[in-house]
């Protein structure tokens, strides 16, 4: 390696050549505001500039060589096939789908490579391939852009992402953002290297350390958090606890509650929602027993009734627990108090409560006093905080039943139940309302969709197109189709391709509008299933693929 010079070189008549900062000062105002050192216009500006250039870097001193890098770790996993590969480099250079004229909202009948990406990489990593080592620094750049493929891009591009990211600092979301176990080198997580890595090494990298560490060992990583835990910052220590969440154990209670008494009310605030969490936890049993004392049947209703009788203080023990004493604005403090404390309760405390009732007899039953709707919101955050399948299914209700704000939000009610059930729910839902309130539903089903789900978005798209709007009002809709519906029903809706008959009333042309988003939809579903067939490896056992 070399030093540059301080100086530049100096001219034939001894005098110093104009410097790089006035080159670039001419260049910012322009030739017509500022001479270019030595005069002349913009070619004149640039030749200087290829000149200086060539003096920087030959004009450098001799210094001493830095220290090699060590080499980059083996990655043993099958190369990616050439077509795929090939396929890879398309969809690493394409651009964002962009809008065009018509306020915007016209798109063209061709795919948006972009949006494959994040399938593609799924379906590359299903098959266990490994990036071509050419293709890692585009593959890196565009992880760095774009956080909802950096999970996928670690895994598919395995340790010598790693290895590059410490020798680019653009690239150190890489250690922040761990791959899955597997692709993450194993020597470097034993012994004395852990140990040093954890004491000396900046904080992304502790935080990759300590997730990757979990996942191979939970109790090892726990142990390495709590050898220094007290001398941790408040803000690193929320980022910690909340590390835990994926990989929460019940082993984690006795390190939760610790934290409980932590001096960040949102560390406190973070154990307590994962304690709240773990089945038979203590900070459970206690929320339990105080949700029992609030939300009790009326015994004196002739007809069963659930009675609500809000907290009116919140003491010293519930704010240990986690109970925020103050509500936001325009919330009274006893419902605030109450929600806060029937979510944190086991939704199993609430069969016993109403003599052996189910959840869905129970979200039946009537409220007194105008408690239904803070009740049962506080029962669908409890559903989806534990992940109970069975109250969620009694708090949504029927997917036909007149569409009103519930409770809770039905998207996250329908993300607890199985993959099956959810795509019947969300296909009845759009049979029987249409697709306005269809989106987040349909965000948060299994991809490829299901069959009935597929044909009930289909049809509705058909009849809003039949009623002579504008597709943009559907373009949302239409772009999940685009990468969700299943690759085979491509050839079913080429006919919808085609430019119908605009409806007595219709808006203008938009017969045609509506085509080419069918054009778009059928190409798209084409690309994916010559994706799927790229990277499909030969005949043998084998992992099953997510269809791109």
């Amino acid at each position: 390696m070399a030093a540059p010079c301080p100086e530049g070189p100096e001219n034939a008549a001894g005098k110093p050549e104009p410097g790089w900062g006035e080159l670039v000062t001419a260049a910012l105002l322009g030739t017509e505001r500022r001479t270019p050192p030595g005069g002349g216009g913009a070619t004149a500006l640039l030749d200087a500039a290829a000149v200086e250039t060539v003096r920087h870097r030959a004009g450098l001193r001799p210094a001493p060589a830095g220290v090699r890098p060590e080499p980059a770790p083996p990655d043993a996993r099958p190369l990616l096939p050439a077509a795929a590969a090939r396929r890879l480099t398309t969809l690493l250079t394409a651009r964002p789908g962009g809008t065009g004229h018509d306020g915007g909202h016209r798109r063209g009948a061709a795919p948006d490579l972009a949006e494959l990406l994040p399938q593609w990489l799924a379906t590359a990593n299903a098959y266990g391939y490994r990036t071509p080592d050419a293709q890692l620094p585009a593959l890196l750049d565009a992880a760095r852009a774009r956080t909802d493929i950096r999970a996928a891009t670690l895994t598919f591009a395995g340790p010598r992402a790693l290895w590059l990211a410490r020798l680019n600092p653009d690239w150190k979301f890489a250690l922040r953002d761990v791959p899955p176990v597997g692709a993450t080198p194993g020597p470097a997580e034993e012994g004395e290297a852990v140990r040093r890595l954890w004491e000396e090494g900046l904080f992304a990298e502790r935080a990759a350390l300590l997730i990757s560490l979990r996942r191979r060992d939970p109790a090892a990583g726990l142990a390495l958090l709590a050898g220094t835990w007290p001398a941790e910052r408040a803000e690193d220590r929320l980022m910690f606890v909340d590390s835990l969440r994926d990989t929460l154990r019940p082993a984690d209670e006795p390190f939760l509650e610790q934290a409980l008494s932590d001096r960040s009310r949102t560390v406190r605030a973070t154990a307590a929602e994962l304690l709240s969490t773990i089945p038979g936890s203590a900070l459970a049993a206690r929320m339990a027993a105080r949700a029992r004392t609030h939300v009790t049947l009326d015994p004196i209703a002739t007809t069963p009734r659930i009675l609500v009788e809000a907290p009116h203080e919140c003491d010293a023990a519930m704010q240990r627990d986690g109970v925020m004493p103050r509500p936001p604005t325009g919330r009274p403090e006893r419902a605030w108090w109450l929600g806060q404390l029937v979510e944190a309760a086991p939704t199993t405390t609430w069969s016993g409560q109403f003599g052996g009732r189910t959840a869905a007899q129970i979200a039946a039953l009537p409220v007194a006093d105008d408690w239904q709707p803070d009740l049962h919101a506080a029962w669908c955050r409890a559903a989806v905080r534990q992940r109970d399948a069975e109250w969620s299914r009694a708090l949504i209700g029927s997917p036909t039943a007149p569409f009103a704000e519930g409770p809770g939000d039905p998207a996250k009610l329908l993300a607890v139940l199985p993959a099956a059930e959810r795509a019947e729910w969300a296909a009845r839902f759009i049979a029987a309302h249409g697709l306005s309130e269809a989106f987040r539903l349909l965000g948060v089903c299994a991809v490829p969709w299901a069959e009935p789900l597929g044909r009930a978005v289909v049809d509705a798209l058909e009849i809003a197109r039949d009623a002579g709007s504008y597709p943009w009002s559907f373009s949302g809709v239409m772009g999940l189709a685009e990468r969700c519906l299943d690759p085979s029903d491509a050839s079913r809706l080429y006919p919808l391709a085609a430019v119908a008959d605009e409806p007595e009333g219709g808006s203008p042309g938009a017969g045609a509008y509506w085509a080419e988003a069918f054009q778009r939809l059928v190409a798209t579903l084409r690309l994916r299933a010559a994706m799927r067939s790229e990277l499909a490896p030969t005949p043998g056992p084998g992992p099953s693929p997510v269809d791109p």
